[in-house]
């Protein structure tokens, strides 16, 4: 019975490391790095309003990308499964036809 409990705590520990609660995110423009520490479950809607805040950007005259996919504010960090230290690129909206 001692083996069982032994097993099972070394599992829980293994496990903890792999998935830690807050996930370190940058998000770049090209010309600007901010870094962002949030939780897994975190909508990104929050970090993308930030982001605009500190730019000075409005949220609907640019697009977030992950990965080339779209981001959507309800998006978080589990739903499109990011890693610590991942990217988000920020992309100027194109508005126009020519």
């Amino acid at each position: 019975m001692a083996d069982n409990a032994e097993n099972g705590g070394s599992q829980g520990q293994a496990e903890a490391p792999s998935a830690p609660e807050h996930l370190n995110i940058k998000v770049t423009d090209n010309n600007n790095e901010v870094f962002f520490k949030i939780k897994r479950s975190t909508k990104l809607e929050k970090l993308m309003t930030a982001f605009c805040e500190r730019q000075g950007k409005n949220l609907n005259s640019v697009r977030f990308l992950f990965e080339g996919q779209r981001v959507q504010p309800t998006d978080t960090p589990d739903t499109l499964e990011m890693q610590d230290s991942d990217t988000l690129e920020v992309h100027q909206e194109q508005v126009g036809g020519w």
